[in-house]
């Protein structure tokens, strides 16, 4: 349960928000309403937030913002925790449900991402987000360099401070704490996620933690050595779309049918053992197969990193099935930025490429930097304290790879006790043809907070997830949401597609056209066709233990 945050306001300034708050909740007269709620978001910049324990906060703005297009009004708090956590808090200003907040970032974040907070404002909650401690672009990590501070905030700190703040600030103006608070975030969200529960397992009841970074030192070694196999040393890709088009039919031929449907989709990605020396050509077989030199490229990305004499260090590479989306991968500019600038004290010196990296050796100084590492699977304070975890992942994710976080889940059950321990507090929803977070040709469409929020609030535990895909031609013609960064003007219907997929509002709007709908079960549980009854509908699958390995 979420302990009601109690602070001292130090300062001569005490301000009672709730009774005019209360009167713009209740006058009936839009211009009274307006104005009394700009009274009440204005009196907030007047409250000394410095005492907030651990999280010392200063309000830069607040603005009260008028209901539009459909979105309710809302008090606007912008600030930053000290000493550099920037962050916009959310406040309706009318009909709050009681609740808190706080969404993740993306990348390397360094900017506040408000906009994921406008779906959660819409149900009613106060909802804050924050730049975890730095200003730039997303995609670099120069923010780092000799900022000890920066890395630590990025690593664990932001997302705790930020979580205090907002929820200290939200007592503040409706004058009673929230009664349960919840973290939803994927990709870098979903590492803040994690890492929430196992450093601060109090500050949320219920956390939603997608395609999360297991250890941020450690995806930038898989994320390397991606690139080095994928890029040769010009830093041109290997394999062509066509190689991969032919891979990924070779195996789907292999290991499509392992949920008793032929798809398109592997149901069991992780069981399927594709061998791409198969595909080699030979003196019977000239055309559509594969050179030596790409098989054994493939075979690497699908081990994913190991040392010169083949030993693994990590948990796996891209799994089969996602050959189509292997061309989306961390950048290797982004890689070279957190070997160069993104470590205290790693020496990987300003002229460090990708190309650089050795795989004997330079993995074993990761534990200079322990605050990027969340892998710790004790979550029994987690537990104890009443939390609620859903990870869910794509089978089909290639820039966060999938095996880090069922490696995770397992090493979860080991330490905590076994399956049904585990499951009461903590259940994995792995994703077939799912790609980073959204998208790809499995049914990714989810409203994970609504099974989070009757988890957390009814005790009802999510047995199976209801999972839809999305027309491929309504998104690509569905409108886009207004985003910080122009869109590539060479942009194919499938990128569109792509980045729609990213932006569906949950529960799906009924004109919203869906293609198929899938039952999505506690890992390893997965879902296998009944053997009759339409192969689109969810209704026609099952819950099934997961296949041996295909040989």
């Amino acid at each position: 349960m979420t302990a009601r945050l109690r602070f001292i306001v130090l300062g001569v300034i005490a301000i009672n928000i709730s009774p005019i708050l209360a009167r713009a909740q209740t006058n009936p007269n839009a211009a009274t309403i307006a104005s009394e709620q700009q009274r009440s978001c204005d009196a907030l910049a007047s409250v000394d937030f410095s005492g907030i324990p651990d999280a010392p906060t200063q309000i830069t703005a607040a603005t009260a913002v008028g209901a539009k297009d459909g979105a309710p009004a809302y008090c606007q708090i912008q600030g930053y925790i000290a000493p550099q956590v920037g962050f916009e808090l959310r406040l309706p200003a009318r009909h709050w449900n009681g609740k808190f907040m706080e969404v993740g970032c993306g990348g390397w974040c360094g900017s506040v991402n408000a906009m994921a907070c406008d779906v959660p404002l819409q149900s009613g909650y106060a909802c804050i987000a924050s730049d975890m401690g730095h200003k730039g672009t997303g995609e670099d990590v120069l923010w780092a360099n000799n900022n000890l501070q920066a890395q630590v905030d990025f690593g664990y700190r932001a997302t705790h401070v930020a979580a205090l703040s907002g929820k200290a600030i939200a007592e503040q103006y409706y004058s009673k704490a929230p009664t349960r608070s919840y973290f939803v975030g994927c990709s870098t969200g979903g590492y803040q996620g994690v890492m929430e529960a196992q450093r601060f397992p109090w500050d949320f009841d219920g956390i939603i933690a997608g395609a999360p970074d297991i250890d941020e030192a450690a995806a930038d070694l898989r994320a390397t050595w991606i690139v080095r196999n994928f890029l040769d040393q010009d830093g041109k890709p290997l394999l062509s779309h066509d190689v991969l088009r032919l891979v990924h039919e070779a195996a789907l031929a292999r290991c499509d049918m392992d949920d008793g449907v032929k798809d398109g989709i592997i149901g069991n990605p992780l069981a399927c053992k594709f061998d791409p020396t198969e595909l080699v050509c030979n003196a019977g077989k000239a055309k559509d197969c594969l050179t030596p030199t790409q098989a054994d490229v493939i075979k690497k990305l699908y081990a994913g990193p190991m040392t010169s004499k083949g030993e693994s260090i990590s948990t796996g590479g891209f799994l089969p099935g996602s050959e189509l989306a292997w061309e989306q991968f961390w950048p290797a500019s982004g890689v070279e930025q957190f070997f160069k600038y993104g470590t205290w004290g790693y020496s990987a010196g300003p002229q460090f490429r990708y190309t650089d990296f050795d795989f004997d050796r330079d993995y074993k100084r990761f534990g200079l930097a322990p605050w990027y590492d969340n892998s710790n699977p004790d979550l029994r304070k987690f537990k104890n304290a009443g939390g609620k975890l859903i990870v869910y992942h794509g089978g089909t994710d290639t820039i966060d790879l999938p095996g880090a976080v069922t490696d995770y889940y397992e090493a979860v059950e080991r330490t905590t006790g076994g399956r049904a321990s585990t499951q009461s507090f903590f259940r994995l929803f792995f994703i077939p043809g799912m790609n980073h977070c959204s998208g790809g040709a499995g049914a990714y469409a989810i409203d994970y907070l609504s099974y989070l929020e009757a988890w957390v609030e009814r005790g009802k535990a999510p047995d199976v997830l209801m999972s839809a895909h999305v027309s491929d031609t309504y998104l690509a013609t569905a409108p886009l949401p207004k985003l910080p960064q122009e869109l590539p003007a060479d942009m194919t219907p499938e990128m569109r597609a792509a980045i729609a997929a990213h932006f569906l509002r949950f529960p799906l709007d009924p004109s919203v056209p869906v293609a198929f709908t899938r039952p999505v079960y506690p890992y390893p549980t997965m879902a296998k066709y009944r053997g009759h009854g339409d192969p689109n509908n969810a209704a026609s699958f099952g819950p099934a233990e997961p296949q041996k390995s295909h040989q």
